[in-house]
């Protein structure tokens, strides 16, 4: 499916869906409790949906109680395997899942036995000899099918179940240290993480978040470098409501500033627990018209004419130098959204510390640079950083700015559902008569379903092309 966006403007109210991070989290730690687990607004997204499906693998059940127009449904029960939890009774194909390879390998390895896993195109092109290399350090006995390969399909024999000490990087990602993390529920003895260079440390709390929420008891340290976790096999089920996703939420905030709109995003999480929510005082620092009502769980966004200077110019000139430095390692999912609000701020921005965005879906720091250059965005791209050097399409007195070039084109996704997001929200503020053709668009729906349909209801005018 290709979309086509261009032009609008956005008015009403839009709620974003439950949190990728927070559902899968849920799914497999419901699934080593014993007993029943109710999991309220979970995400229904194709990675979420993997999850689903491979749990029962090691002995769990999940009703995704499921609507008469077969979607699922707004809370999941599972039933977990407890006791009973084992060996994966057959090959876990994830998907397009990352989170689900590096959560559940690590839980999957504290049984003798071997287990096998594997999943699309893209997955069988991401890292995980970082994964071999720590399952290892603790007694198993993992590989890869492929000769000089650092993908999938990945093999793990004997067990970590003894526990230990595991030393690791941590820059490549934060969530096979969550996976030893959840895997530290099940061993004999306390598994310690040491880290040399932990990033994405706002996912490192939201999984301890979730380890004491049902128990366990799990220490991190200050500078994140070291992790210990006390096994408790005897979790029990639990009741849990799944705040929203701030990664979804990011895409109409972005839509929202680059165009004449005003909307309210509801069911905001303001609990602190996704690193993702920085996203909002870094745009306020640009003069960013957002106001986050955490009390009521809201944002209230303006941009353009609706802002309340009538203009809704975004600058990095009130900051120091008259640059905008983004650390993007504690929320690197935020980079396709930042880099594109980028190309409609007057100044520099410069996202920094972005080597792990290399490791997503896509190399994303190579893709970005591509595609928003195809829209006319100056754009460079560095080892592990971005910098572009964007420009308003207002000056200071509203009158339009003749340095902004930024038109349309014809755009790929990479089957990349954050790419494809980015590509149409930022198409709202293109000129009018512009417009973005996003080749296979349908990818959005690993983390934000009926992404198109849910912003059209607030007057975005996407469009499938013929």
């Amino acid at each position: 499916m290709n979309i086509i966006a261009s032009r609008s403007n956005l008015s009403g109210s839009i709620t974003v869906p439950g949190s990728k991070s927070h559902t899968i989290r849920a799914l497999l730690l419901a699934t080593l409790a014993e007993g029943t687990s109710h999991i309220k607004n979970p995400l229904p997204s194709a990675d979420c949906l993997s999850t689903a499906a491979a749990v029962p693998l090691m002995g769990s059940e999940v009703d995704l109680n499921l609507l008469a127009e077969g979607e699922p449904g707004t809370e999941w029960t599972v039933y977990g395997a407890g006791k009973n939890l084992h060996l994966p009774d057959d090959v876990v194909n994830v998907g397009d899942s990352g989170s689900l390879l590096y959560f559940l390998t690590p839980v999957a390895a504290c049984f003798e036995g071997t287990s096998v896993f594997t999943g699309d195109a893209s997955i069988r092109k991401r890292p995980v000899l970082h994964v071999v290399d720590a399952l290892n350090q603790l007694g198993a006995k993992s590989f890869v099918t492929r000769p000089n390969a650092n993908a999938c399909p990945l093999v793990i024999t004997g067990s970590i179940k003894k526990g230990g000490i595991v030393k690791t990087p941590g820059e490549i990602s934060s969530q096979y240290i969550s996976g030893l993390m959840m895997a530290g529920i099940l061993t004999e003895g306390p598994i310690k993480i040491e880290l040399s260079n932990p990033k994405e440390t706002p996912y490192l709390t939201m999984t301890q978040k979730w380890l004491e929420k049902v128990g366990v008891s799990c220490s991190i340290s200050g500078d994140f470098k070291h992790i210990e976790v006390t096994p408790n096999q005897n979790l029990k089920g639990f009741d849990a409501t799944i705040p929203s996703d701030w990664e979804g939420v990011a895409f109409p905030l972005i839509a929202s500033l680059v165009s004449d709109s005003k909307i309210t995003i509801e069911n905001v999480d303001s609990s602190g627990t996704q690193g993702d929510d920085a996203i909002v005082s870094i745009l306020q620092s640009l003069g960013a018209d957002i106001v986050w009502d955490k009390k009521a769980e809201k944002l209230f966004v303006a941009g353009g004419k609706c802002s309340k200077d009538g203009i809704g110019r975004l600058s990095t000139e009130n900051l120091p130098n008259g640059e905008l430095h983004i650390n993007i390692s504690g929320f690197p999912d935020a980079v396709c959204a930042l880099a594109a609000l980028a190309c409609f701020v007057e100044g520099k921005v410069v996202i920094e510390d972005a080597a792990v965005c290399r490791r997503k879906e896509t190399d994303r720091l190579k893709v970005l640079t591509i595609e928003l250059s195809k829209l006319g965005a100056s754009i460079e791209e560095r080892e592990d950083s971005l910098i572009i050097h964007g420009h308003s399409p207002f000056l200071k007195d509203g009158s339009p700015n003749p340095c902004f070039k930024l038109h349309g084109a014809i755009c790929e996704s990479y089957d990349d559902h954050r790419m494809a997001m980015s590509l149409a929200s930022i198409a709202l503020g293109l000129p009018k008569d512009e417009r973005i053709i996003i080749n296979n668009a349908e990818c959005c729906a690993v983390s934000f379903p009926h992404f198109y349909e849910v912003m059209n209801k607030i007057n975005a005018n996407f469009r499938e092309e013929e």
